[in-house]
Parts: C-alpha cells; sequence; structure tokens
C-alpha cells in the first residue's frame, strides 16, 4: 500500500477481486482516500460501485486482494468492527426507520460509540448543519420529505463520528433544487474536517466538489485523476458527462 507525502491512506483497496458465485464483479481494484479529502466513485449501473461500498463494510468479501483502513488490513472483519473502526455510510435511499422519530433515528448513529457523554454537543452540530432536524425531532422519520429524510439521514451517519464517511448516490431522488442543497452540505461536512468517500451516478455535481475521482467500468478502475482533470478529460467528457 502507497503512501502520499508519508501518509497512510484512510481507506485503501489494494488488488481487490469480488465475486459474486462465478461472476466477477470487481476486478485488480486500488483505491486510496486520504484523511481530509472528498473522492469520488463514478460509473454507470453494473459498473461494480456497490460492491465497493459492500467491499468496505465487509458484506462482501475479497476473494483476492485486501481492504485496509488506517493502514489496517480488516479483512474477515464485521461490518460492526469496521463501523467502530470508523467508517459510516449514508445509504442509497436513505433507509430510515420510518417508525420511529428523527431523534431515535439520530441516536442508532451513536450505537457502536463509548462516549455518551458528548452525544448533547454532537447532536447541537447536527443541528446547526440542519436546522430543520431540530424542528422535526419528535415527528416519525416516515412523514418527512424526501429532502427532510436525506438531512436525517446524513446527521446519523455523523453521529458515529465517522473516520471516513460513505455515500452512496446521495443525490438518487431528490428534486433538483435538492440535489444542489444537498451537494452544498456534503461540501461543508468536508471542509469541516470529514474525509468523505461518495459514489454517484452525477458526475458533474460529485466532480465539482471533489478532490479526486476514480471512474469504473465493469468491475476495473479505467480513469483516476483528480476532479479537474476528471472533468478536462474527453473520454469522461464523452462517456459521463453527457458531452459529444
Amino acid at each position: 500500500m502507497s503512501e502520499q507525502d508519508g501518509r497512510t491512506p484512510a481507506l485503501a483497496f489494494k488488488g481487490v477481486d469480488t465475486h459474486y458465485g462465478a461472476a466477477h464483479i470487481l476486478k485488480d481494484v486500488d483505491l486510496e482516500i486520504y484523511e481530509g479529502e472528498m473522492v469520488c466513485l463514478l460509473g454507470g449501473n453494473a459498473s461494480g460501485k456497490t460492491t465497493t461500498l459492500k467491499a468496505i463494510l465487509g458484506m462482501v468479501e475479497p476473494t483476492r486482494g485486501m481492504v485496509y483502513i488506517d493502514g489496517q488490513p480488516v479483512n474477515g472483519w464485521t461490518t460492526a468492527e469496521r463501523v467502530k473502526a470508523g467508517i459510516s455510510m449514508v445509504p442509497e435511499n436513505r433507509r430510515l426507520f420510518k417508525r420511529m422519530t428523527v431523534k431515535e433515528n439520530l441516536e442508532i448513529g451513536t450505537y457502536l460509540r463509548d462516549d455518551e457523554e458528548n452525544f448533547e454537543a454532537d447532536l447541537e452540530h447536527i443541528f446547526e448543519l440542519f436546522p430543520r432536524v431540530k424542528e422535526r425531532l419528535s415527528q416519525k422519520a416516515g412523514t418527512l420529505s424526501g429532502g427532510e429524510q436525506q438531512m436525517v439521514a446524513v446527521g446519523r451517519a455523523l453521529m458515529a463520528k465517522p473516520k471516513v464517511l460513505l455515500m452512496d448516490e446521495p443525490s438518487m431522488g431528490l428534486a433538483p433544487v435538492l440535489v444542489a442543497q444537498n451537494f452544498d452540505i456534503i461540501d461543508q461536512i468536508n471542509r469541516a474536517g470529514t474525509t468523505v468517500f461518495m459514489v454517484e451516478q452525477n458526475a458533474n455535481m460529485a466532480l465539482s466538489i471533489a478532490d479526486r475521482g476514480y471512474v469504473l467500468q465493469t468491475g476495473q478502475i479505467v480513469l483516476s485523476d483528480t476532479a479537474q482533470g476528471l472533468l478536462n478529460n474527453p473520454q469522461m467528457r464523452s462517456a459521463y458527462l453527457g458531452e459529444a
């Protein structure tokens, strides 16, 4: 595993292959995300993006290669062990517990933490990011709008105090005006110090706030560059940015 300016990646893949039965999904994937960065993983449907997240969380085990968190190999670790090591995710379509209140959903984000005394301070931080969430604390999560549910899902993930925040298709299912607002919030979270690894089909939006990006195609990394480098890449522009 390589290092950047002597630093160890917060999250890394080295030569990762995965299979679902005989189907070969990820093929020799190398990824590195460093502390403080925002990195996006781009690609079309069935490119392997969701499998990448599952491999980070331990829901899929590599058939070859290693996954590292803070330089430590975590192959064989449970999802709970990886969450405790600092990985937290905002899942696609938010997946809140809809019959529970907003506050109860936020509390779930802390279930593996040992520092209960910081709960209220962290809750206040969420309210600063999302004043609307404070207004909805006692409301059932299932009664919120899509945009409000997204705020709660992000808040729940941040309550875990993650070293790396994973985001799975954060723009999916949101109205265009909410997509822009959502990406502003993700940018704000990153600028406040949280490392972000985002899987996203909306390449233009993701690259507008990311530091770097990787492009997956049928399970292989086909492009890797700075966000600006990818935006300027002719192959990227024709295949993923909707430009001839």
